[in-house]
């Protein structure tokens, strides 16, 4: 119910402890599937009725059944709840008498449960919150299960209404069925399969329902870990056990701007699925099956393919998040070793961009990476796939072109994140940005390079004018995206820590943190209060962050953008889905007259992935699904958004299109000559 309340604001008016009933009605007019919809309704006898037209909407409806055998593996309260009695079915005239001594069962064995489907035929699925991890727990799980089936015979149903009843059902099939009846079920599978090799121990012959749990050889204590998993108390093995094999990882397709899994529809694998890296996860930390832990290859095989694109994080009904236990993953396998080398020359980008800015030498290395005998060696050195090319390095970084300008504006004081793509891959996303902002009426500022004991403060000069300063007493702040990404956590938390120290001025105060690249904001948002969960300071920039679009919305509720009044393609980038959300992005293109709805997916570049070796084939794939039909199938006139620099190059080097963020789309639309008046 809170889920819908959240996503569909109209069903917060719908009586909350009952039942939702979802029905799709269809006719050849709108008022025809209204009408349908309307008398089923009224046959159903419901307290209240919501009837539903819009797509999106509708899809939204649709999706919190769709994803209920996950969502109800957690309780309110974050405990975890299973599919240990998940199928039974009475006759629908018996439901109401069954489902009040079900609960009252519940009650007896102190145990809670969510019941998600199929009322009308009278088969429910229940998650409930079976302690499956301790000896007591489980004898709980057996009693309540022997007594339970008691119950729906009793009832005149089914152990089994919809599904199979395997070994978690097997063993008390005697009780629904009689004695005499299984002996006859195992004469004549004896006949057929005298040696007992198909299906063994299922139906006859079964072993114990509570022999061979899933989670009994996963490790009692928690793992050693560097991320806090604060939705899992820390627990890398709770994290691990979240994916409860939905498979909605597995889908051919996604609706909307749905991401996952990408790299599972690119290959048709299950082991590039999130349930199957997360199975795979699972059997090393069991230890059974994958006996070398951390330093597994089969599991560095595994992840080796996730595109990090977080999409998991969100369209996974119980929320796996992936590209953490990834990077946690790599963290540990290459403890002590070494490394990739696109991990030292990408996972290091900011050192490398920050050095060629400090010796002016941009020019020169755009000017090596165009002569192909050179760029082909950097690229077998780095560790880069050979069908890239290398990005152009702006001649003149954001915050250079940020010195020279005057300051300007008054109004709310905003701070403008200079990620490293903006500061030295595309500047221009920077400046329109400032351009933006400051037409909205806010006072743009850069966070302070100078440490608070040497004076750094919000806006001061001093911060504009730092170069001239030693290069030991200065700083730049970095949200350790390219570290983490490949799994330099010890890193990641050092580049983070010096960050946290040069924001201590702006964290002081109530001001925003602008940041224009979706992964880099993602990362703030989340990857560094989960990883320096030790450091409050971590958590208090996390709620700093804002998006371009959410810092218009917040500070510039009246300003009315630019008029473009053209159509609008590209694609949402995948953090922006997965962690950031895009609705405050929808309501600006809405105001400035960009029409259209931004496809889903992931380009496939996604940082470091798509330029590492022998990862081009899959990003080519992921791009071809969804980003670069949806450019070539656009309006001639259309604009071409994409807000990451990884979406822009993928654009630009499979496309030969030229993607815009949004801040470049409007600055755009300020500057442009007004028609002259008819």
């Amino acid at each position: 119910e809170g889920m819908a309340a959240d996503l569909v604001p109209s069903a917060a008016d719908l009586p909350r402890g009952g039942a939702w009933l979802f029905v799709e009605a269809g006719g050849d007019t709108e008022a025809e599937a209204r009408a349908a919809a309307e008398a089923i309704v009224r046959a159903a006898d419901v307290v209240d009725a919501l009837v539903v037209t819009d797509p999106a909407r509708q899809r939204t409806l649709w999706r919190i059944r769709e994803d209920a055998s996950g969502t109800a593996t957690r309780m309110p309260d974050g405990s975890e709840a299973w599919p240990g009695w998940e199928d039974c079915a009475v006759p629908p005239a018996r439901l109401g008498d069954y489902l009040r001594d079900f609960r009252a069962l519940l009650a007896e064995h102190g145990l809670r449960g969510t019941p998600y489907g199929h009322f009308g035929d009278g088969c429910i699925h229940v998650r409930i919150d079976f302690d499956l991890l301790t000896g007591p727990g489980v004898a709980r799980f057996r009693r309540f299960s022997e007594e339970l089936a008691d119950l729906v015979v009793a009832h005149g149903g089914s152990l089994s209404g919809e599904h199979g009843d395997g070994q978690a059902r097997a063993e008390l099939l005697p009780r629904m069925y009689g004695a005499e009846t299984v002996a006859l079920f195992e004469r004549v599978k004896g006949v057929w399969d005298p040696d007992g090799l198909l299906n063994p121990g299922m139906l006859v012959r079964p072993a114990p329902l509570d022999a061979d749990l899933r989670f009994t050889a996963l490790p009692r204590e928690p793992v050693d870990v560097a991320f806090g998993y604060p939705a899992d108390a820390g627990d890398f093995s709770a994290a691990v056990r979240r994916c409860v094999g939905v498979a909605k990882c597995r889908t051919t397709s996604v609706p909307g701007s749905a991401v996952m899994c990408p790299s599972f529809r690119a290959t048709g694998e299950e082991e590039h699925s999130t349930r199957g890296r997360a199975r795979l996860l699972h059997e090393m930390l069991a230890g059974e099956v994958v006996t070398d832990g951390w330093r597994s290859t089969e599991v560095r095989d595994a992840l080796d393919l996730c595109l990090s694109c977080k999409g998991c994080r969100s369209d996974c009904p119980v929320g796996v998040d992936m590209a953490t236990y990834k990077a946690e993953f790599l963290h540990h396998h290459y403890a002590g070793r070494r490394r990739p080398a696109a991990h030292y020359a990408m996972g290091w980008l900011p050192v490398w961009l920050s050095w060629a800015a400090r010796t002016r030498t941009a020019g020169v290395v755009n000017a090596l990476a165009s002569v192909r005998p050179l760029a082909r060696l950097a690229k077998r050195v780095g560790g880069i796939a050979g069908e890239r090319e290398i990005p152009r390095l702006a001649t003149e970084p954001f915050t250079r072109w940020w010195r020279r300008r005057p300051a300007a504006g008054e109004g709310p004081l905003v701070v403008l994140w200079p990620d490293t793509f903006t500061e030295h891959l595309s500047p221009s996303v920077g400046r329109a940005a400032v351009r933006v902002l400051e037409a909205a009426g806010m006072r743009v500022v850069l966070p302070p390079t100078l440490r608070p004991a040497s004076g750094g403060r919000v806006g001061d000069p001093r911060s504009r004018a730092a170069l001239s300063l030693l290069a030991a007493r200065r700083g730049r702040v970095c949200c350790g995206l390219t570290y983490l990404s490949t799994g330099q956590l010890d890193r990641a938390r050092a580049v983070l820590g010096r960050t946290l120290d040069l924001l201590e001025p702006v964290l002081a105060t109530d001001a925003p943190l602008v940041v224009l690249e979706p992964s880099c904001a993602a990362a703030l948002r989340t990857d560094a209060p989960e990883l320096l969960h030790d450091d409050p300071r971590a958590a208090r920039l996390a709620s700093r962050v804002l998006t371009f679009a959410e810092a218009l919305a917040r500070y510039a509720p009246d300003w009315t953008p630019p008029a473009v009044n053209r159509p609008i393609t590209g694609q949402t980038h995948c953090h922006q889905h997965a962690v950031l959300g895009d609705g405050p992005d929808r309501r600006l293109r809405e105001a400035a007259g960009l029409t259209g709805e931004l496809a889903g997916g992931c380009c496939g570049l996604a940082g470091n992935f798509g330029f590492e070796k022998g990862h081009y084939d899959v990003s080519r794939a992921c791009a071809e699904e969804q980003l670069l039909p949806s450019v070539q199938e656009a309006p001639e006139d259309a604009v071409v958004q994409a807000d990451g620099f990884s979406c822009r190059t993928q654009l630009e080097q499979l496309g030969g299109v030229r993607g815009r963020h949004l801040a470049e789309i409007l600055a755009e639309a300020l500057d442009a000559p007004e028609a002259p008046e008819a």
